[in-house]
């Protein structure tokens, strides 16, 4: 199933969620002197207790019928944020202001009482929600069909399994009608026909202009269901903006992080050909940092030899966490680099349109001896490809769908 990204906000829409230089502080305890002094700390109101910066500085906005999604490492501090936003924690810095009813899924079961039935814990919910006892019958049989975990909506939530804690949780917040909806890694938890029910719900919650805060380490949700992201890195925003391209950089990171593995030392210069320049440009000739997908990039280079004789050349596209893409000899194509003078030889490589799926790559110039047999020196400039897509892969082939032309044969056809 396909969802589309929620439709944007117009700019009159209200804020619903304000946040503005919001940090948070957790004591630190690792032994039992440190708990007496971290307890006489508190009461005492000193500013010098040891503790550990889960947040700092996080301004964020999100206007009425707006969806984001919050992406990060375990440990970034999203957790965090959706509870001080759900206002189940108090910053420590900064301010929060939120308007409209929220529906908050943060943890499994949370916010159930272990020891009442689920169907006594919908009441809970509901009674601090604000609604009415005669509100709350009219959508308990919602909720139970929604939850569908048949007669274990009369037990204690505690003998609940994960999964069930999360169909009641999701069924209540949802039966509930909240103007902003939370979850945290929901759509992680349950069986495939329970998914594919919150999806169909989510995808009719934005279309009548719901608000969403998705958290989630599914970048195809996030794609998929979110229009803009924030990134937390490490307890602060490291980026934020449309959700394409928050999660094409966010995958880069860890592709970067995964490459294994340091660049070998270059040679020597003076004694072995080596590449004596390298930079990636635009048709135009500006240098690219970044381009889109399908645009034109020429690579230019300049190698020298220390004979005088014109280098075989190589080079190399790569991913990120150094998946090779292509790569191509000069030998092949019967290209010889032109003289530059001195010993330097220029030449460049044009990739008319670069078919490469969004995301960070390497781009790599290797020089060879005139015969092409020893490789002497390497450089590479990272590049990358934007663009919308949720195509998989490294690039992208030309294709079409079509009617096929294939029938049932055999007795099953029968």
């Amino acid at each position: 199933m396909r969802l589309p990204a929620a439709r944007p906000p117009s700019p009159a829409a209200d804020v619903l969620v304000a946040l503005q230089g919001v940090g948070k502080d957790y004591p630190k305890v690792t032994a039992g002197g440190d708990r007496l002094r971290t307890l006489w700390g508190l009461l005492a109101r000193r500013a010098d207790i040891p503790h550990f910066r889960a947040l700092q500085g996080i301004d964020l906005r999100i206007r009425r019928g707006e969806s984001l999604g919050l992406v990060g490492e375990n440990g970034a501090g999203k957790s965090t944020l959706l509870k001080i936003i759900a206002g189940v924690v108090k910053p420590s810095a900064g301010t929060v202001q939120v308007r409209g009813r929220i529906g908050a899924l943060l943890e499994l079961g949370s916010g159930f009482h272990p020891e009442y039935t689920g169907r006594e814990n919908i009441f809970l919910a509901a009674a601090l929600m604000g609604l009415s006892r005669r509100e709350t019958m009219e959508r308990v049989g919602d909720i139970v069909s929604f939850a569908d975990i048949g007669a274990h909506i009369d037990e204690p939530i505690k003998h609940y399994s994960s999964g069930m804690a999360v169909r009641l949780g999701f069924a209540v917040a949802t039966a509930l009608t909240p103007e902003i909806l939370i979850t945290d890694e929901v759509l992680a938890v349950g069986d495939e026909s329970f998914q594919k029910k919150c999806i169909r719900w989510l995808e009719r919650f934005l279309g009548d202009g719901g608000t969403l805060l998705l958290c989630s380490h599914s970048m195809y949700h996030v794609q998929t269901l979110c229009s803009r992201a924030l990134w937390l890195h490490a307890g602060a925003a490291r980026l934020e903006g449309d959700s394409f391209d928050v999660t094409r950089e966010y995958l880069a990171f860890h592709e970067e992080k995964g490459r294994a593995g340091a660049q070998a030392p270059r040679p020597a210069q003076g004694l072995t050909p080596f590449v004596r320049d390298m930079r990636l440009e635009r048709a135009d000739g500006t240098p690219a940092e970044a381009v889109a997908a399908g645009e034109e990039l020429v690579v230019q280079g300049l190698a020298w030899s220390p004979d005088g004789r014109p280098p075989a050349l190589l080079f190399g596209i790569v991913r990120a966490d150094g998946t090779p893409v292509y790569g191509a000899h000069s030998h092949d194509r019967g290209f010889v680099a032109t003289g530059a003078g001195e010993g330097h030889f220029a030449f460049a490589i044009r990739f008319p349109g670069l078919m490469l799926l969004p995301g960070k790559y390497l781009v790599r110039l290797h020089v060879l001896d005139p015969e092409g047999l020893r490789l002497f020196d390497t450089q590479e400039r990272g590049i990358s490809v934007t663009g919308r897509t949720r195509d998989y892969g490294l690039v992208q082939l030309a294709h079409e769908w079509t009617e096929g032309s294939l029938r049932p044969s055999g007795p099953q056809a029968s």
